[in-house]
């Protein structure tokens, strides 16, 4: 088991961890997911001691490997890390590169350990090549091969860095079969990836990162399907949005609209989404603009790359109150028009706020 507590790493005056917290049980895969930048690699760098923490504390097996009087080598051999580079020794081949360690480091006799890596070579499909040099391998191979060197020391835990992120997508699947099968075989594994589909498939819990903190944490259904907290949402679903702060009514509709349409093109909305999603703005500002002089309006515009979908989300303090009601606005032929390239429209009380999402269609 891993338990880290209050973990801090800065690096100068770049704070990159701040007050991490998990624990990692005995045959639990984790996956870490979250915008680069956000301290995934530091965390596991840490945990194997590749980077010093500035602060906080680990223990492995209840044994605090920050203590000066830990066997810190000791512990490297049960918790193996693989890294993005694959980091294979360019002049020995797959089979030295998997026999090296076991013989210098566990003491094991050559004949024994040639045995046992190429065991662990037909494990990951590449007994065949246990005699090449790995620039004789394709970028999935040698990524195999880093793994199944990690597996020849016998590892109780591996970290897996960004394991595919070098790799052509054609290699992705091969590396990430391999990592499935040791799931299954219950291996501990920390996963840092950016292959959402695989992180759901595999993991038994996933850790959302963001600003060096664990942001969100959950099993994979409900971080993937029911995320709890707004920049999660917005990673998972690929959220890209442009907010508006009007404060009065004289606010400049052209240059909104403007910078509505470039936000449109970048994200390659068709033409038709452009000129409702315009429409529909100016209509909502219509409705909105008599409580302009007493409250400010928060208008979000979000794009979801993956349900495809254009929300527009307003917020506006004051009595509670739909905008929308139909009872408040009968026969207004800005509201039929809304309501015409829209296929839903929420409202909530949200934080004393009154809250309106409207989807378009």
């Amino acid at each position: 088991m891993i338990k880290v507590e209050h973990l801090s790493k800065n690096f100068g005056n770049l704070v990159v961890l701040k007050n991490v917290n998990i624990v990692i049980r005995d045959g639990e895969v984790i996956s870490v997911i979250g915008p680069s930048g956000t301290g995934k690699s530091t965390l596991l760098r840490c945990i194997n001691l590749l980077d010093r923490p500035s602060g906080g504390s680990i223990s492995i097996d209840g044994i605090d490997i920050l203590d000066s009087r830990t066997d810190v080598p000791k512990i490297r051999q049960k918790m193996n890390m693989v890294f993005q580079s694959f980091n294979l020794f360019a002049h020995l081949s797959v089979m030295d590169n998997l026999t090296i360690a076991p013989i210098k480091l566990l003491g094991k006799n050559k004949k024994e350990a040639e045995q046992k890596a190429m065991n662990i070579l037909t494990l990951v499909g590449l007994a065949e090549k246990a005699f090449n040099f790995p620039d004789e391998l394709s970028g999935g191979q040698k990524q195999r091969v880093a793994i199944a060197r990690c597996l020849a020391m016998d590892p109780e835990i591996i970290l897996f860095d960004e394991p595919t992120s070098s790799l052509d997508p054609t290699m992705v699947s091969e590396v990430l079969s391999v990592i499935r099968r040791l799931a299954k075989d219950g291996m501990t594994m920390v996963i840092v990836t950016h292959e959402m589909d695989f992180a759901r498939d595999v993991s038994n819990r996933v850790l959302y990162m963001d600003e060096g903190i664990i942001y969100e944490e959950g099993s994979p259904e409900q971080i993937f399907d029911n995320p709890q907290k707004e920049k999660t949402r917005a990673f998972i679903n690929r959220i890209r949005s442009i907010h508006y702060h009007i404060t009065s009514p004289k606010y400049d509709l052209f240059t909104m609209n403007a910078e509505i349409e470039a936000f449109c093109e970048k994200q390659i909305l068709p033409l038709k989404t452009r000129q409702n999603l315009l429409l529909i703005i100016e209509e909502l500002l219509k409705i909105y603009n008599p409580l302009l002089f007493s409250v400010a309006l928060d208008m979000t515009l979000a794009y979801s790359e993956k349900k495809e979908r254009v929300e527009v989300v307003l917020e506006s303090a004051g009595e509670a109150v739909n905008p929308l009601d139909h009872n408040r606005l009968p026969d207004n032929a800005g509201l039929s028009l809304i309501c015409s390239m829209t296929q839903g429209i929420d409202y909530q009380r949200v934080n004393n706020k009154n809250r309106l999402t409207l989807i378009l269609k």
